[in-house]
């Protein structure tokens, strides 16, 4: 219904809504009508019985959405301003690619002819990945071995504007490859039939540890933050930990802990998932309460200077801050879930990236669920560019 007298939309977007009989109008300086229309469209059920007693309060939660909406824009482009090191296990994922022809005769097993290859960086080259499509700059610190993966390795890194001087050569390891057997049976996406890994997990040697805290000194001057991608490959021993909290104590410290959480005490954000959450305190969790118990368990435990994050699949994911906030953030509805593989990694890179660039806990932790959402749509490691995070963004949060 169009409102007699009212003028059309302009930069300023102004709009007249009955509501309980009420006329009111919502004024913002942003010219997105969408974004406003679909904010009206999706306020949450809990606020209805407030928007029938007060449509004031309404247009209020009308303008915190848009809000938000313009906030989060803003710290997206103020990552590209920010530079990190990452360091952890790199790692070459391969993709052999087969489409599925019969069962073979020598074992119930499908026998696949050979399609593609394709090679991804993987491991701790995927946060790196991740930061770098956000267009922040980033350093790679790990290991590889002396052998043809770790040409490919760096080749895909270097492809994604990532620098690699930090990417030391031990002769006495492998370079890390996981390699997975795809089949693709007429499906959007091929489906794993099987994963072969080429690894060692013996700890670095003192001599590589020397070097790696060299390229990490190097590179300190430069950087906001340093980000610690543990893959549980032997890099990330406790003795080189130690010296990164030393050496980079007055920047941002980050870890995707994976299980081993009390490595990274004194870090200022760590990252697990609720599986780990329950390992590492001896308890099942379910619903709110159980994880902001856990997540200030975990917080005080580690002696954390920012925040535990507890990252909890569809649910979202829950932090429990240093000055005692917990927030519990949700998910975006996602219905067409392929492969969670990577999304962790996205997370952390989020994570690490929105509080470079002066973001909130709340905030921050929107953006990693929104980016992480995207992940689970394909299959393998992905990183999403600014361009998808903005148009989901919109959509949720709009």
């Amino acid at each position: 219904m169009e409102h007699k007298g009212a003028p059309r939309p302009s930069s300023t977007l102004q709009m007249t809504c009955f509501l309980g009989g009420n006329l009111f109008q919502i004024s913002s300086k942003i010219g997105w009508i969408g974004k406003v229309a679909r904010a009206i469209a999706v306020v949450p059920p809990h606020l209805s019985q407030n928007i029938k007693k007060s449509p004031l309060f309404f247009a209020h939660t009308i303008r915190q959405n848009v809000h938000m909406i313009k906030r989060l824009h803003t710290i997206l482009n103020q990552i590209r301003q920010t530079s990190i090191a990452v360091i952890g296990d790199v790692i070459l994922d391969e993709y052999l690619i087969g489409t599925t022809t019969r069962l073979s005769r020598e074992a119930p097993v499908p026998v696949l002819e050979f399609a593609s290859r394709k090679l991804i960086a993987g491991g701790a080259g995927n946060p790196s990945a991740n930061l770098s499509a956000l267009g922040a700059k980033v350093y790679q610190i790990g290991v590889v071995g002396d052998d043809e993966f770790a040409s490919s390795l760096r080749h895909i890194l270097s492809e994604n504007a990532i620098d690699i001087t930090g990417i030391i050569t031990d002769t006495d390891r492998p370079t890390t490859v996981k390699t997975r057997i795809m089949a693709q049976m007429g499906l959007r996406f091929p489906q794993q039939v099987a994963r072969l890994d080429r690894l060692s997990r013996t700890p670095i040697s003192k001599n590589i540890q020397n070097q790696l805290i060299g390229a990490l000194s190097e590179k300190l001057p430069t950087i906001n933050a340093v980000l610690c991608s543990d893959y549980h490959g032997g890099l990330l021993t406790s003795a080189l930990v130690d010296e990164i909290r030393t050496l980079a104590g007055g920047k941002l410290l980050t870890a995707d802990a994976q299980g081993e959480l009390d490595k990274y005490r004194g870090f200022d954000v760590v990252k697990c998932n609720a599986d780990e959450a329950q390992t590492a305190l001896g308890m099942f969790l379910s619903g709110h309460d159980d994880f902001t118990h856990a997540a200030q368990t975990l917080q005080k435990r580690l002696e954390l200077r920012g925040g535990m994050i507890i990252t909890r699949g569809g649910d979202g994911m829950t932090i429990a801050q240093a000055d005692g906030a917990v927030h519990h953030i949700p998910a975006p509805h996602v219905t067409d879930v392929y492969d969670t593989v990577g999304a962790g990694d996205t997370t952390i890179a989020m994570l690490t990236g929105a509080l470079c660039a002066r973001a909130s806990y709340i905030e921050a932790g929107k953006l990693a669920n929104i980016a992480s959402g995207l992940v689970v749509r394909r299959v393998g490691n992905y990183a999403p560019p600014p361009s998808e995070i903005i148009a989901e963004l919109d959509l949720n949060e709009g």
